[in-house]
C-alpha cells in the first residue's frame, strides 16, 4: 500500500492508460477522482476499484479549457481535503495528414487537450501540492515527445512541449517536495491506438525493438513507480515505456 494515505486525479480515467494507472494507484491506496468526457466509463473504473475496496469519485469535465481543468484540480483537492498525487493522462489525436492537409480546428483540438489541458493541469496542481508540503506530478508525453512522425506534427508538437513542461517546472520545485516526471509510452494497446489502425495491434510491431506494442498494464508500473516513494530522488524525469522505439 505505498500510496496509502494518499489523494489525487487521473485524467482520461476511463480506458487505456488512464484507467490501468487508476487502478494500480487506487489497489496501492490512494484516493482518487476520476476525470474524462463521459461519465459511463468513468464510473465502470471506479465500479471496478470498489470491487476491491477502494475508493475514488468521478467528474465529468472538459480539460482542453484552462477553466475546466482548474474546476477539476480545485474539485479533488476539496473532495479530500489535499491534493498528492496527479496522472496528466488524457490526450489522443485523430487520423494522420500532412500539416497543410490538417484542418486548423482539429490542430487547435490536438494542442489543447495534449498540451494546454497538461500545463494548466500542472500548474494548478503545483499550487495546491506546494502548500501541503509536496507531491507527485507524472505528465504522459509519448515517444513522439522524443522523436518527430510524419502526418501528426500538431501531436509531436505537443507531446515535445510537454517533456519541456516537465523538466522546467521539475526545476522550480524541486526544493519544495513536488517530484514531477513524463512517462514517454510507445504503441501501447488503448482504444485510441485501435481506432488509429482500424482495429490492428500489430500495425507498428516493426518500428519497436521488442516487436509488439505495449499493454496499458505495463505504463501503469511505470507512473506508480514515479509516485510512490521509491522514486524520491526522481524528478524532472522523462521514462520511456516504449520497448526500446525511441532508442534506434
Amino acid at each position: 500500500m505505498e500510496l496509502a494515505g494518499k489523494s489525487g486525479l487521473v485524467t482520461g480515467a476511463g480506458s487505456g492508460m488512464g484507467r490501468a494507472a487508476a487502478l494500480a494507484m487506487a489497489c496501492e491506496g490512494a484516493r482518487l477522482l476520476l476525470v474524462g468526457r463521459r461519465r459511463e466509463p468513468l464510473e465502470a473504473v471506479r465500479e471496478e476499484i470498489a470491487g476491491f475496496g477502494g475508493e475514488a469519485l468521478v467528474l465529468p469535465a472538459d480539460i482542453s479549457v484552462r477553466s475546466g481543468m482548474r474546476a477539476v484540480v480545485d474539485h479533488a483537492a476539496a473532495a479530500f481535503g489535499r491534493l498528492d498525487l496527479a496522472f496528466n493522462n488524457a490526450g489522443g489525436h485523430a487520423d494522420f495528414k500532412p500539416i497543410e492537409q490538417t484542418p486548423e480546428e482539429e490542430a487547435e483540438w490536438v494542442i489543447d487537450l495534449n498540451f494546454k489541458a497538461v500545463y494548466w493541469g500542472v500548474k494548478y496542481q503545483v499550487e495546491h501540492m506546494i502548500r501541503n508540503g509536496g507531491g507527485a506530478v507524472v505528465n504522459n508525453a509519448s515517444v513522439f515527445g522524443l522523436k518527430g512522425m510524419p502526418g501528426i506534427a500538431h501531436y509531436v508538437a505537443s507531446k515535445f512541449a510537454v517533456v519541456g513542461l516537465t523538466r522546467s517546472v521539475a526545476l522550480e520545485c524541486a526544493k519544495s517536495g513536488v517530484r514531477i516526471n513524463a512517462i514517454c509510452p510507445g504503441g501501447t494497446e488503448t482504444p485510441n491506438f485501435l481506432r488509429v489502425t482500424g482495429g490492428s495491434a500489430h500495425a507498428m510491431d516493426d518500428l519497436v525493438a521488442m516487436g509488439r506494442i505495449g499493454q496499458p498494464a505495463e505504463v501503469a508500473e511505470a507512473v506508480l513507480w514515479l509516485m510512490s516513494p521509491r522514486a524520491s530522488y526522481v524528478t524532472g524525469a522523462v521514462l520511456s515505456v516504449d520497448g526500446g522505439m525511441a532508442a534506434g
